[in-house]
């Protein structure tokens, strides 16, 4: 895929659902009694898959354009898969069903594609045995992981990272405990799940940075209006601030106080964004949000803003190739355990198009403000990654060429058309 140079962006733009809470529609609605609707659901392959490993369950799911219909079977309804559950590449699907199969009478096998089986799983196998649970992964703590009936106890687990599939992962587990579990993190990650299930019935509680469940709820179906995704927007937020002459208005963004880093971040680098039209959908903060051309320049992003931003760094790693002066990005060395260690290929990247860049072991120093030029980028199957270059390409001289450009399916399938109609 070539990306040209641009010479302005104008339009509006919808953005495709929050991939993080169409993944939690389809759960929840399965283990709740009724029926689930969800409209603006992501037609990603990642939520594909989440919803592939629930009908392998025996929950009926309806997808049409229009919506997703889950026919929920209650928490104790799940029934044996005859095959293994292939959640793809999906981290979400994987950590988070695991949470719900902890606690069923019945074994399952999760597995996935060569990127799931790299990534580490010890991060919620080990909250999960500490509940009792009868999990194994592979020799290195990777999928394919195997999990066997057994009953599970309340905890309260101090988490090492902020991390939202950790802390859903333990919190849906402890719907099936013998008590409340809890989990405390070192700064508050994305609270999507604690939200939902509150919606759905479940007791959940928060304070600080601790999370809490109580075990064996009734949860009832629900009706989901899936606000469109802040991370998917993101690029458009970069693209408008980074190519000149541009206004772009992009409608119906989820503004979730623990997802919106990335706007935090652009207004410190002095970003001209303005929000609209704010309201609340099926309990999730939305507005609109008007992106004009910036002067961008250096920042510091880091400590309890990191966990907000995380699927935003690379793209912010652009923004920060452009700006004037120096942004340094720390705190984030759990980007090395995504699809790819984006602290790699970001920066190896950016080094190929004449970008200043050092990595560093938790993330890394830009010095903006060089022009960039045409390169092959190589997003080693990262959707992010490429999403990320394919605006730097916009703002490169000669424009940028990205191999294996089909991996944003994961997560906005439409993502090319999108910026080819702002042109």
């Amino acid at each position: 895929m070539f990306i040209e140079p641009a010479r302005s962006l104008k339009g509006e733009l919808h953005i495709p659902g929050d991939k993080s809470i169409s993944h939690r529609s389809v759960m929840f609605g399965a283990i709740a009694n009724g029926r689930t609707e969800v409209t603006h659901f992501l037609q990603g392959a990642d939520c594909l898959s989440t919803i592939s490993c629930f009908r392998r369950l025996g929950v009926e799911i309806e997808n049409t354009p229009e919506r997703i219909c889950i026919h929920g079977k209650g928490l104790h309804g799940l029934r044996p898969s005859k095959e293994l559950l292939d959640v793809g590449n999906s981290g979400t699907t994987i950590r988070l069903i695991s949470g719900i199969l902890a606690g069923q009478p019945f074994a399952s096998v999760l597995d996935g594609d060569a990127s799931i089986r790299r990534r580490p799983m010890k991060r919620i196998i080990a909250p999960l045995r500490e509940m009792g649970a009868n999990l194994t992964g592979s020799e290195n703590n990777c999928a394919p992981l195997k999990i066997d009936h057994a009953a599970l106890h309340g905890i309260h687990y101090i988490s090492p990272v902020a991390s939202a599939q950790v802390k859903s992962c333990v919190l849906l587990a402890g719907l099936y405990a013998d008590s409340q579990t809890s989990v405390t993190e070192p700064y508050v990650s994305r609270n999507h799940t604690e939200l939902m299930l509150s919606a759905f019935g479940a007791q959940v509680s928060s304070q600080g940075t601790t999370a809490a469940i109580c075990p064996e709820p009734v949860l009832s179906g629900q009706n989901i209006d899936v606000p469109g995704d802040i991370s998917s927007a993101a690029y458009f937020i970069a693209a408008a601030l980074l190519v000149p002459n541009s206004e772009v208005l992009i409608h119906n963004v989820g503004v979730n106080p623990t997802r919106d880093g990335i706007l935090r971040a652009a207004q410190a680098m002095h970003a001209k964004i303005t929000r609209l039209n704010e309201h609340t959908v099926s309990g999730e903060p939305v507005c609109d949000l008007l992106v004009t051309s910036s002067n961008l320049t250096g920042a510091v992003i880091e400590g309890g803003l990191i966990p907000t931003l995380i699927d935003e760094i690379p793209v912010l790693a652009v923004m920060a190739a452009f700006a004037n002066g120096t942004t340094v990005i720390r705190d984030a060395a759990e980007l090395k355990v995504k699809e790819s260690n984006r602290i790699d290929t970001v920066v190896t990247n950016l080094q190929k198009m004449g970008a200043d860049v050092t990595a560093a072991d938790d993330g890394m120093v830009i010095h903006g403000g060089k022009p960039l030029h045409n390169a092959v980028i190589d997003p080693h199957a990262d959707h992010r990654i490429a999403m990320a270059f394919a605006v730097a390409g916009l703002c490169a001289e000669g424009g940028v060429e990205i191999e294996n450009a089909e991996c944003v399916s994961i997560s906005y399938p439409g993502f090319y058309q999108d910026l080819r109609v702002l042109r």
